[in-house]
């Protein structure tokens, strides 16, 4: 793949939020794109604060397969189309990124919607550490809900562990024709020391379990050793092999990301058939002065009609 570095304006126009915006602003042509770091201020647009008055949100209850509810929130426009959004590792749909990119989308005339998985946010069920397969099983859950109401699924969207879920349905369900990789992990062996401790895996052999908590000392969770392998015997690479070459799938990433490192983006770009890259220079993990433009990027990758969702034919 071709390596193109854009230098772009810093300030990205508030109009991105209107309910009529212009055409798209990048065009992709199957390159890697590496963005320079001086649209940042540009970037961190109040996009609930301009939309509050405009967005529909309706609150919605999902079985899974387990019989657990899984609590999202719909902002609808009444378009046949929607885009399924996925938070990351303990957090919610209410994380300021799951919350902009809806209002970004609701915004183009695209219903989207944000949902907890099970045992996070206002969802049943108890919280685990690992769990990502059984996340992929809520993710269906949500999308043959909507599939049965006669919606198009247009994307499925991820943002940290969110976007290895979205990765793991694509390699094990091929319905769904675009995939949105925001900050996804590729190796997930690594990242676990930093959480738990050099010695992890000894204690958790030892004691069966590893309690987490916060430098105050404050219980915030615990790891079992069942939750841990599920998470070590997760294979991203396999498992991205089995993604069907007709989904096209765009991973974001930070350049600056301490949490997962952006060596990882490419890992994902080596081996996803149809892959594009975005780098986003001087970014963090949470895309703090980033968000405008994150969903400026996502927003041009959905509306691009090179692929049809319903049955993946290019045109």
């Amino acid at each position: 793949m071709e390596t193109l570095v854009h230098n772009f304006n810093p300030v990205l126009p508030n109009s991105l939020f209107l309910r009529k915006s212009s055409s798209s602003r990048f065009s992709f042509n199957q390159v890697r794109i590496i963005s320079s770091g001086q649209h940042r201020r540009g970037g961190n647009l109040r996009m609930a604060l301009a939309a509050q008055d405009s967005v529909i949100q309706k609150k919605i209850i999902i079985p899974n397969k387990h019989g657990e509810k899984l609590v999202g929130v719909l902002h609808e426009t009444e378009s046949p189309e929607i885009v399924i959004l996925c938070h990351g590792f303990r957090s919610s749909k209410e994380n300021k990124t799951m919350v902009n990119l809806a209002v970004a989308l609701e915004n183009e005339g695209i219903s989207a919607v944000r949902f907890d998985f099970a045992g996070n946010g206002e969802s049943e069920g108890s919280f685990q550490y690992g769990n990502y397969w059984r996340e992929v099983d809520d993710l269906h859950s949500v999308i043959q809900h909507f599939s049965a109401a006669n919606r198009v699924i247009r994307a499925i969207l991820g943002h940290s562990k969110g976007g290895n879920v979205v990765l793991l349905y694509a390699s094990k369900y091929h319905d769904v024709y675009k995939v949105v990789n925001v900050s996804g992990r590729y190796d997930l062996t690594e990242g676990i020391e930093k959480r738990l401790g050099k010695d992890f895996m000894q204690r958790i052999k030892e004691h069966g379990f590893i309690d987490v908590k916060s430098i105050q000392g404050d219980f915030i969770y615990r790891v079992s050793e069942e939750s841990l392998m599920d998470r070590l015997s997760t294979n991203m690479h396999e498992a991205c092999l089995q993604i069907d070459k007709e989904c096209r799938v765009f991973t974001v990433h930070g350049s600056h990301d301490t949490i997962v490192r952006s060596l990882d983006a490419f890992e994902f770009d080596k081996i996803i058939p149809n892959h594009k890259l975005h780098v986003i220079d001087g970014c963090d993990h949470g895309y703090v002065h980033y968000q405008g433009y994150l969903a400026s990027i996502v927003l041009d990758f959905i509306k691009d009609a090179s692929v049809t969702e319903q049955d993946g034919t290019t045109s």
